[in-house]
């Protein structure tokens, strides 16, 4: 160690060198069924788990910002879905890309790295993807914290409409629209629409998520995913049966100017879930990338009231 790093070392106090250490972000793989998934993992091996998963079109990239705030108290783990981040991809010949698929994978994943409870962060894709995982084990589900991710037919926006004939049936005409999903202009409006302000929105965020959108034979998979996407709106009674009939702790987090998801969808969990408790932000589809700090200390307070340390 160097004169500085013992310098800076020096500055900390036990307490905050232990919280710095925590909050120290490892990269990791697991190999679920021959697919190898990335993971960003940060926090105690012994402490509650927050799985956190991610949207379309982006990875565990986008929980950059809360990662570190959440680790100090919690063991914290991301993975890219298998066509995202650094995840691998296989070619479409050789695995299915759908959403029963994505959650049997990410099933697998909490069962390889031993996860036998933890709360689901949902956003975007997320939904889908945890909500399957809640319906499986809903034993294991301690607590759900909902960022834009959609379980009602009401909270699909009217920009959605077009994406529909898709979901009935895939044909040149369809595949056609859907591309339109994978330009950069179509994900930097994912970013940039609706936020409060968007000098605040880092570029990184969408030129990361393009590049990966970029990848050769990546359009295939992502089209697989979202011709595939017609078939979460038809599990949205399924779901809601399940906030019905266990009635888990759910914190939802919401950009009210999300284009594709409506502030009506956020305000439907409450219908469902008694012990439900909603914060509506002046933001758009990835309200992280503005209110990360907010939203890690209500997810702080909120697990701290309703999931006290065993």
């Amino acid at each position: 160690m160097d004169h500085g790093q013992t310098a800076a070392r020096a500055l900390l106090t036990p307490d905050a060198e232990a919280a710095d250490s925590l909050a120290q972000v490892r990269y990791r793989t697991a190999t679920v069924d021959g697919v190898e998934i990335f993971y960003r993992e940060a926090g105690p091996a012994s402490a509650p788990v927050i799985l956190l998963l991610h949207g379309f079109p982006t990875s565990s990239h986008m929980f950059r910002d809360l990662i570190p705030r959440l680790a100090p108290h919690y063991r914290v783990i991301a993975p890219d879905y298998p066509g995202y981040g650094l995840s691998r991809t296989p070619p479409t010949t050789d695995f299915t890309y759908s959403f029963d698929n994505l959650a049997d994978v990410m099933d697998r994943f909490t069962e390889a790295l031993g996860l036998d409870s933890y709360t689901l962060y949902m956003q975007d894709f997320g939904g889908p993807v945890g909500f399957r995982l809640a319906v499986r084990h809903p034993e294991r589900v301690r607590a759900l914290i909902v960022q834009n991710a959609n379980a009602y037919e009401e909270g699909l926006s009217p920009a959605m409409d077009a994406a529909r004939p898709a979901w009935e049936r895939r044909t040149p005409e369809t595949e056609a629209t859907l591309r339109a999903f994978l330009t950069l202009e179509t994900t930097r409006f994912q970013y940039l629409h609706g936020a409060c302000d968007p000098s605040r929105i880092s570029p990184d965020a969408w030129v990361h998520a393009q590049a990966g959108l970029d990848r050769p034979g990546n359009d295939a998979i992502q089209l697989a995913y979202l011709h595939d996407y017609g078939s979460n709106p038809k599990q949205y009674p399924v779901w809601q049966d399940y906030l019905r009939r266990h009635q888990p702790p759910t914190l939802v987090v919401w950009g009210r100017n999300d284009p594709f998801f409506t502030e009506a969808g956020a305000q439907a969990y409450r219908r469902d879930v008694a012990d439900c408790e909603l914060h509506l932000f002046e933001a758009g589809h990835f309200a992280l990338e503005e209110e990360a700090p907010a939203i890690a200390r209500l997810i702080l307070d909120f697990l701290g009231r309703k999931l006290p340390v065993r």
